[in-house]
């Protein structure tokens, strides 16, 4: 069997004419690779969270545009940008509260607006080169992330974490678990407890999967158990990832991550958010203006089940994520350094120094 780690979450194929992807729906029973190059079928496999995760959702819309700008019959300037002003704006409808997905877009819409006049034939390059451009630099940030988060942590410690940042997340490394990759390359021999993360398990199927493929030692939890494993001192640290950081740092992510910082804060637990700058949306005054999806209720009544665990009828509260009140934060580990409150004045350090260093 394949080795998970082995496999980079998104790429292009070797003709360039296809994006691949791992399908995380089919995880862990088994790795498959799923070839993409209609929109239809890109659309879905955000949706569907074939792809998920938000730095990885961000890379596969920038792959998935040029692939498709490639593929599309569509020579004239003129009709080429509205043809891929739509496309974009399609891909984009698909998940509503990780900004990646449209920083990613946005950055490949701007390329084309500012290219007016040119052919299609004749930008193609330059969308090819950004969209690379955009995927190379999600590892570099990973890795630079997984260096900084290192700091905050100790031989033997015990690390929680909530839903998959991990590589399956991003291309590789991913956010939260990339200083727990790190820490096990320099033997520091963590002990990493992750909530199975309801109602999709993506702690459960992925965080899991990924970090006993890695041969680290791990723990899985229900939700409901965070409190009891805090409260045992089993807990030294809490890192999550994030699907879009307001300008207050009011953070949204994965459903149920409110719940874990709140234990944490009263259990005296530093909760640290794992957050590449494309997440840190300075347009978002607070997590109160953040659109938080919300999904088919299926996915909470008879999803995981042979048969269906709830009454037919019965009414069904099912949102993809929830935000955590920027109090409840200790730090934004970013590729740039950890931002500590306050966090308006903290994040406008880490663009200046994101300026300066010209990304």
């Amino acid at each position: 069997m394949q080795n998970i780690l082995d496999i980079d979450t998104v790429a292009l194929n070797k003709e360039e004419d296809a994006v691949v992807i791992i399908d995380q729906t089919r995880l862990p029973g088994e790795i498959v690779l799923k070839e993409l190059n209609k929109a239809e079928d890109m659309f879905n496999a955000i949706y569907l969270l074939e792809v998920r995760g938000a730095p990885a959702i961000g890379v596969f819309a920038a792959l998935s545009m040029y692939v498709l700008s490639k593929e599309v019959n569509i020579e004239e300037p003129e009709d080429f940008r509205r043809w891929f002003e739509r496309t974009c704006e399609y891909l984009n409808s698909s998940r509503p509260t990780a900004v990646n997905l449209s920083w990613a877009l946005k950055q490949m819409s701007d390329l084309v607006f500012e290219k007016e006049g040119l052919k299609r034939s004749e930008i193609l390059p330059e969308i090819r080169s950004l969209a690379l451009k955009i995927r190379d630099d999600d590892i570099k940030v990973c890795r630079a992330i997984g260096e900084y988060g290192l700091t905050l942590l100790h031989k033997g410690d015990g690390v929680l974490t909530h839903c998959n940042a991990g590589k399956l997340a991003t291309v590789r490394y991913g956010t939260a678990t990339a200083p727990i990759y790190l820490a096990e390359e320099k033997g520091y021999h963590l002990r990493v407890f992750c909530d199975e993360t309801r109602p999709l398990l993506q702690g459960a199927r992925l965080t899991a999967f990924e970090l006993t493929s890695a041969g680290i030692d791990t723990t899985l939890i229900c939700d409901d158990m965070s409190g009891l494993v805090m409260k045992n001192g089993w807990i030294n640290a809490v890192f999550v990832g994030c699907d879009r950081v307001a300008a207050n740092g009011d953070t949204a992510n994965k459903i149920g991550t409110s719940v874990v910082a709140a234990v944490a804060k009263r259990y005296d637990i530093p909760f640290y958010v794992c957050a590449p700058t494309s997440t840190i949306d300075m347009n978002t005054p607070s997590g109160s203006d953040i659109v938080i999806e919300e999904r088919n209720p299926d996915e909470v009544t008879k999803m995981w089940y042979k048969e269906r665990m709830a009454p037919e009828g019965v009414k069904v509260f099912n949102p993809a994520f929830d935000v955590t009140d920027h109090d409840l934060i200790k730090g934004f580990v970013t590729e740039y350094g950890i931002a500590r409150a306050p966090f308006e004045k903290s994040f406008a350090e880490i663009f200046r120094i994101k300026k300066e260093k010209g990304r």
